[in-house]
């Protein structure tokens, strides 16, 4: 039990430690708190899963656990986007979900996520609850127990999605990615449905993501970007492993920055509505200035969804995001959701190009240029890490003075000449994460270097 630790989204391991024993043992854990909730009006709980190779198994071992607890479960018929069970959990009523999943994490990874019964993910007080209460499984009676039935989660959504965003794709091409995960056949077959042409990229089945991580970052979208830049399409569209994280590509900046992207859609649907934004503490400050032009305030949070959501329902946020590309909007659900997040980027794209808005919002607020590097830290430095690096702050970083220092989630070291630097433990792999943002590529690269420099002696 004491591999078992739920990070910033769920417990993730390479499958030598993510066992049938240990995700029964999770399954107990989770029933456990389900039983004692005296604010529960459902017995039955989702249990849904990834395209990874064994993730199907994994889930029924988690439904056979909670059955033997004297809960339903739903089942559904094929993999499927984590939002999407997240969802069906809101739309049905029910007590909760679990998911099989290792999101954007490379194929020898699984991992388990739970979901409230409001949809959103589970605050920390809930998994700590959970690990408390890790057991091996107990059945009840057998006449006690409940029963599994699968059922079809992705119709009702996608029908939800058409009606809440009101989008004519018709004359737009639109190129998915689905990166071999649970996108596909679900995200491509929303922005069909909506009327665009869409140009289909990675959407047979393969468990292994083609031996790469289904992360959608520059790096790994290269056959998206040609296909944008080069090709038929007017925007493109990829989806992580779960399709709960989402990356965007434009004619004419190819990769379009998580950051910019967030304030794109962001001002897009201020166009229409208001409302505040909440964005973590390593995404760009773009996002504010977006919001002050329309008068509406920003919430800064940890890195992890879960800070985000908890921020959006405290202040009705209209749109919740981070640099990683989770992103959640009002009145849909307060989770990450990069699949109805695809039709409302294709619906921004017919009002106005993502290249013409970014490029307008640039000229009115600045460029912001941001990137990220990892530096290996085992999982149980972390903390000494961190705690060293508050005595080993220089006055000065890449030839900048240190104006002040924000410890809401690691350091974020601001510079006097508006850059700044940040690091941070990784909540979800062995690593510390070292992000900088500035006016250039080339200052970003000088600062990711200085903030390298500055831990990996510390590791």
């Amino acid at each position: 039990m004491d591999q078992i630790s739920f990070g910033t989204d769920g417990w993730r391991a390479t499958l030598d430690t993510f066992t049938d024993r240990r995700v029964r043992i999770v399954g107990q854990g989770v029933a456990s708190v389900l039983r004692d909730d005296d604010e529960r009006t459902s017995d039955t709980v989702a249990v849904g899963y990834d395209a990874r190779e064994h993730s199907r198994g994994f889930a029924e071992e988690l439904a056979r656990v909670l059955c033997a607890n004297g809960f339903d479960v739903l089942l559904p018929e094929r993999d499927c986007p984590t939002p999407v069970t997240a969802w069906t959990v809101r739309d049905r009523d029910l007590a909760g979900a679990l998911v099989v999943t290792a999101s954007h994490n490379p194929p020898e990874y699984n991992g388990v996520k739970f979901v409230p019964a409001d949809g959103s993910p589970a605050p920390a007080d809930v998994t700590d609850r959970i690990e408390a209460n890790l057991a091996e499984p107990e059945a009840l009676p057998e006449d006690e127990q409940g029963a599994v039935e699968e059922v079809d989660f992705v119709g009702p959504y996608v029908d939800h999605a058409l009606s809440f965003v009101d989008a004519d794709l018709d004359g737009l091409t639109v190129a998915y990615d689905a990166m071999h995960g649970s996108g596909r056949d679900v995200t491509d077959r929303l922005l069909d449905a909506a009327g665009a042409e869409v140009e289909r990229l990675r959407c047979g089945t393969d468990p292994e993501f083609g031996g790469e991580s289904p992360e959608p970052s520059a790096e790994k979208l290269g056959d998206l970007i040609d296909a944008v830049q080069s090709g038929p399409a007017d925007l493109g569209i990829a989806n992580d492993g779960d399709a709960d994280r989402i990356g965007v590509v434009t004619p004419d900046r190819g990769f379009l920055d998580p950051s910019l992207f967030f304030a794109a859609v962001y001002d897009s649907l201020l166009d229409s509505e208001s409302g505040s934004a909440v964005r973590t503490v390593s995404t760009s400050a773009i996002v504010d200035r977006v919001a002050e032009a329309h008068g509406e305030s920003v919430a800064e949070t940890p890195v992890g969804f879960k800070h985000v959501a908890e921020a959006m329902e405290e202040t009705n946020a209209l749109m919740g995001g981070e640099e990683s590309g989770g992103f959640g909007v009002r009145g849909h659900l307060r989770n990450k959701d990069g699949v109805t997040l695809a039709l409302l980027t294709a619906a921004a794209a017919v009002e106005r190009p993502l290249d013409e808005r970014v490029s307008a919002l640039e000229d009115e607020h600045g460029e912001v240029h941001q990137d990220r590097v990892s530096v290996d830290c085992p999982d149980e430095r972390k903390a000494a890490v961190i705690a060293d690096l508050d005595g080993a702050l220089p006055d000065e970083i890449a030839g900048a003075a240190v104006e002040r220092v924000n410890d809401v989630d690691g350091f974020k070291i601001f510079l006097a000449d508006g850059a700044w630097l940040l690091v941070r433990p990784s909540g979800t792999e062995p690593k510390l994460r070292v992000y900088a943002e500035a006016t250039s590529d080339a200052r970003v690269a000088e600062l990711l270097s200085a903030g390298r420099d500055l831990v990996e002696p510390l590791v």
